[in-house]
């Protein structure tokens, strides 16, 4: 693949996988440090796996993973917010190891914020095949090039999709089938804000669809379910669907049922 002018290799798929798990179980390994802030020193396997991968795609690739490796415990600190956020929110949950070692959302999260501080240090290709892992597994789709405030909790998470120029503020609950996304595909427009902006302490829920550069939720405000915003609303709104319901009876109905919205 030609990038700059220059010829990239693809990292293999597989040994991308391999290192997401292997970092995964060094910033959270299943015995008591699991919540430790600190980590153990990341060792020669990884920082020689991480050189392998970069070295095909960029030509500092020993820096660069210095740089990345000492972002570890930074972000093993937020993570551990995102996951006590998650146990707070989620009555389903009981312990903190159950939602790092088992919830799908956590495991999306933890992705995005490595494949972010990768985006960050201008790695490319690299984040995106991270973040395309987590979306296989999880059924979570969120773009490297996001910017997610913490703590950040998605409950169930399947079918989300967050869009690369959004902007998420702290404390904000997502729930499945919330989409994230562009007013229209373009190609032209790649290097502008196409996704919304969501502030603090918003709650987004199950089936919501919020798109456009535009478009701002303000803080403190609630999203209904299946929900479709094109226009930014203020903070402390609450926007959701009136449905009209019909009992019938044994004579049916006088007229076709309409959900009013």
């Amino acid at each position: 693949m030609l990038l700059n002018n220059k010829y990239m290799i693809i990292p293999n798929k597989k040994g991308v996988e391999i290192l997401v798990k292997k970092v995964f179980r060094l910033l959270f390994p299943f015995n008591e440090k699991i919540a430790d802030p600190e980590i153990p020193d990341p060792g020669k396997m990884i920082k020689e796996q991480l050189e392998i991968i970069l070295s095909g795609l960029i030509p500092e690739n020993e820096k660069v993973t210095g740089q990345f490796l000492d972002n570890l415990t930074a972000i093993k600190k937020t993570l551990l917010k995102d996951a006590q956020f998650i146990l707070d929110s989620d009555p389903a949950a009981k312990h903190l190891v159950e939602v790092i070692a088992i919830y799908p959302g956590f495991f999306a999260i933890y992705c995005y914020r490595i494949a972010h501080a990768l985006d960050q240090l201008t790695v490319p290709l690299l984040p995106r095949m991270i973040t395309e892992y987590a979306h296989k597994i999880t059924g979570i789709d969120i773009h490297p090039g996001a910017e997610i405030g913490c703590p950040f909790s998605i409950d169930h998470g399947t079918g989300i999709v967050i869009g690369e120029t959004t902007k998420i503020g702290n404390s904000v609950k997502l729930y499945q089938g919330v989409t994230l996304g562009a007013l229209s595909v373009d190609k032209s427009k790649a290097s502008k804000k196409r996704h919304p902006t969501i502030g603090d302490n918003v709650i987004l829920y199950a089936g919501s669809t919020i798109l456009g550069g535009e478009t701002i939720v303000g803080r403190d405000s609630i999203i209904g379910g299946n929900v479709w915003l094109t226009e930014s609303v203020a903070p402390f709104s609450v926007v959701y669907h009136k449905s009209e319901i019909i009992i019938r009876n044994q004579n049916g109905f006088q007229e076709p049922l309409n959900f009013v919205i």
